[in-house]
């Protein structure tokens, strides 16, 4: 399970037992830092947590301190400096951490109550539930009127929400910035300045989960949607092979379909948006699903195979040996794997790389930072 299921999951009890909670967020991070702005950590009451926001440095210090630091009922900022430097940090604005890693994070902590309507988490839900992403943005500094630290507003197809109070001439260009930062589906900052007041706000894209559809369902496909679904991925298995399409063989997909070759079952909302990875080991059934995935708009289409069995179908397709920026073949990054676990893995490797926009090469090879830093929304 993903870390925002556990997440959703552990909220789904807290609720049931009629308990508050803590919700810790990285809102900003300077220099080298495990976690980017957007990471969450669930503190309950008995100290029990779900989720990191760091690479396992702080999650203790937060747990000791984010009741008492939230007893009021106010969020409240932290920041956590995980380099060394020189002079002893003022702690009421930062703890020292000495891990060397040259990095400052800093945390919105909020306390949560039985029943409260808590925006992040509704936002949640809707995207794993519909499908549905949005745009929130948060006040991680200062404050235009009312409009202070942990004020939130948000955007989606369904509906734009903001609070009540905020000045006008806020208003008007938040909301503006709201579909400004929908529209490019990315975590993004800005800051405002309204007469003499100044604040600093997170846009965070709130995603619905990245979907696979493997097509074939031998036993080759059964690690892939294991290391799929543990990443958070929603994971659907197509085969023509009726005594394949087993649910009981993937209990960890989200569906298991039987359709065979002359069905004429519409896959858009499958395939549009999503990663494709023809596996069948049958040469009319690869023809046929490679085909169907190239006809749709699916970010990456892998094929297994020898690279010349892929060549011959695409000739017998009428397509050109590479038809699609899309395509892959053959399937997955070269890192020597022949087990059917080694090949899952050099495949969702792949698959992760071209979903961000990387080359799959190794990280010591990479002479830039290995995140990419927050942007602007638009320059002020």
């Amino acid at each position: 399970m993903s870390e925002n299921g556990k997440l959703l999951a552990a909220l789904e009890q807290l609720d049931a037992d009629r308990q508050d909670y803590v919700m810790a967020t990285v809102i900003g991070v300077e220099g080298s830092a495990y976690r980017r702005p957007g990471a969450r950590m669930l503190i309950c009451s008995h100290g029990l947590t779900v989720g990191t926001v760091s690479g396992g440095c702080l999650e203790g210090e937060l747990a000791r301190r984010a009741w008492w630091l939230t007893e009021s009922g106010a969020p409240v900022v932290r920041s956590y400096q995980t380099g060394l430097k020189d002079g002893d940090a003022d702690e009421e604005e930062a703890l020292a951490f000495g891990l060397g890693c040259n990095g400052t994070v800093h945390i919105l902590l909020e306390r949560v109550t039985v029943g409260e309507a808590y925006l992040p988490v509704r936002l949640m839900r809707q995207a794993r539930k519909t499908g549905v992403p949005s745009i929130m943005a948060t006040v991680t500094r200062g404050h235009v009127g009312s409009f202070g630290v942990g004020s939130r507003a948000s955007f989606d197809s369904l509906a734009t929400v903001l609070p009540r109070g905020m000045p006008a001439a806020l208003q008007e260009q938040l909301e503006l910035d709201l579909r400004a930062a929908f529209s490019r589906g990315q975590t993004l900052s800005q800051s405002y300045k309204v007469a003499d007041e100044e604040c600093e706000v997170l846009f965070e894209y709130m995603a619905p989960a990245h979907r696979l559809v493997i097509f074939g369902a031998g036993h080759d496909a059964q690690p892939l949607v294991e290391i799929a679904a543990h990443l958070g991925w929603q994971v659907a298995v197509i085969d023509a092979r009726r005594h394949f399409a087993v649910r009981e063989r993937f209990p960890n997909a989200d569906q298991v379909m039987h359709v065979g070759q002359d069905c004429e079952l519409d896959l858009s909302p499958l395939l549009d948006g999503a990663a494709a990875v023809v596996m069948t080991h049958s040469l009319s059934q690869d023809r046929h699903w490679l085909a169907e995935s190239l006809r749709h708009q699916c970010f990456y289409v892998g094929q297994l195979g020898p690279r010349e069995r892929t060549e011959r179908l695409l000739l017998e397709m009428g397509a050109p040996a590479v038809c699609a920026d899309q395509l892959h073949f053959p399937v997955g990054l070269d890192i020597g794997a022949e087990s059917p676990e080694g090949v899952a893995l050099s495949i969702m490797a792949e698959v992760t790389a071209c979903l961000n926009q990387r080359e799959g090469h190794s990280l010591r090879m990479r002479n830039t930072a290995i995140h990419e830093p927050l942007m602007s929304l638009r320059s002020t």
